[in-house]
């Protein structure tokens, strides 16, 4: 699936994130935020963006093929300013923002900042509240370190198998490969317990002032995010609604990508 899109290598103040890109060039930007798994599954949600946009899908720092230094502060305003310093060097017009699990409060500390800079934004299960049971283990210390020991292929799939029943075998597989690179476990140790509960609350009365359009889309059977948290998102904005995507996990545009992909496409040509 890498044969569709360009792929280059951006550093920003030394750390090096791989980014693909398709579409058009005089497409509006769209840039794909990954959370806790790697950008590269994004290609069945941005193959039809890119029919008609610029798609922008970086690899951040901790994970996927992107640098994984010990030393990098795992915290969501050091992803901020990676994705502005990695903004600055591959496309300056404002982006359309779609962003996943913990991508969203790395895409929201950006667009807070950057309002001016920020057309749209798409959130798809992303937490308001990070308190779901792996993060209280990350953030034990002792416990994170050993979780992260113990960790293996075997253990994921089975753990995987019970949270998220409807993923394709191959899109598991992948997200487990992601999680088994050497440095991403240390690094979602890290951002997690520099995070705590409430990752998007110190951006939100900036956010209050963002005029373009939301859309938060869930899938309502999220083993780690409840969807109570949908109408929280959607509440921080002046404009927005929520897509409740039925039957589907934490993946849902892995589950469903049609329907996951028809709301979305329709949300950017409508914007």
């Amino acid at each position: 699936m890498d044969d569709w899109w360009d792929s280059r290598v951006v550093a920003v103040d030394g750390t090096r994130s791989p980014v693909r890109i398709a579409g058009p060039e005089s497409g509006e930007p769209v840039l794909f935020v990954h959370g806790n798994n790697a950008g590269a599954d994004w290609y069945p949600l941005a193959a039809p963006v890119a029919e008609f946009a610029r798609v922008i899908a970086p690899e951040l720092p901790g994970f996927g093929a992107a640098d994984k230094a010990a030393d990098w502060g795992y915290t969501v305003a050091h992803y901020a300013a990676h994705l502005d310093g990695l903004l600055t060097q591959v496309e300056t017009r404002p982006v359309h923002l779609v962003a996943h699990d913990f991508g969203g409060p790395f895409a929201l500390a950006w667009a807070a900042d950057h309002l001016d800079r920020t057309a749209s934004i798409t959130l798809i299960n992303t937490p308001r509240r990070i308190n779901h049971t792996a993060a209280k283990i990350w953030r034990t210390p002792v416990l994170g370190e050993l979780s992260g020991v113990i960790a293996n292929a075997p253990m994921l799939h089975a753990i995987m198998k019970r949270t998220d029943p409807g993923l394709p075998d191959e899109h598991r597989r992948q997200i487990i490969e992601h999680m088994l690179v050497p440095g991403t476990k240390r690094a979602v140790v890290e951002l997690y317990r520099a995070t705590g509960e409430h990752a998007i609350e110190p951006y939100v009365d900036r956010l209050a002032k963002f005029s373009g359009d939301v859309l938060v889309v869930w899938g309502d059977n999220d083993a780690y995010i409840g969807l109570d948290q949908a109408e929280e998102q959607r509440q921080i904005f002046r404009s927005g609604r929520v897509e409740v995507i039925a039957g589907c996990g934490h993946w849902p545009w892995l589950e469903k990508p049609d329907v996951v992909a028809g709301a979305l496409t329709g949300f950017l040509r409508r914007g």
